[in-house]
């Protein structure tokens, strides 16, 4: 009577280990391209990792500039637009890059204490009810014609 009890102690550990908090989203390689020109926009990239659920990214918040969306670039009329987007699917395990000529961030505004520190805050606010807060490299402008620059010269309308 007592092995069966036994046998039940000790593989009730391994039960419960299996039994852990699912595997979290997370968001790494941050970073934003200032633009040349300080009154448009600069842009932020950075990959966005599903955990063992899927999640959406429903918006992006910092302190270190005036204003930020998410954007995403799209063939229209065979013209490339950039167009406003209000949320972006995480699938499960999966990832999506925020990259150029692609999704990325728009930012007005970038303040200089930002700039000078090299690196800008964010806080990405997650469909699950998480924030998740990530620190995104602040890198130069590139020579004008380059295609960061062009990137972000076409939203000056915006």
């Amino acid at each position: 009577m007592r092995a069966p009890f036994a046998l039940i102690a000790l593989a009730a550990p391994l039960a419960l280990s299996a039994c852990g908090d699912p595997a979290p989203s997370y968001i790494d390689q941050a970073w934003v391209r200032l633009s040349p020109n300080k009154e448009s926009p600069s842009a932020g990239y950075f990959v966005a990792h599903g955990g063992d659920a899927g999640v959406q990214i429903r918006g992006v918040l910092t302190a270190y500039a005036v204003k930020v969306e998410m954007h995403e670039s799209v063939m229209e009329n065979g013209v490339m637009t950039m167009k406003p987007i209000d949320s972006v699917d995480v699938p499960a395990k999966g990832k999506v890059s925020f990259a150029p000529g692609g999704k990325h961030l728009m930012f007005w505004g970038i303040n200089d204490t930002a700039i000078n520190q090299g690196k800008m805050e964010l806080t990405f606010l997650m469909s699950d009810g998480r924030r998740l807060l990530v620190d995104a490299v602040i890198r130069k402008p590139e020579a004008a014609g380059a295609p960061a620059a062009a990137a972000a010269n076409a939203h000056e309308g915006h």
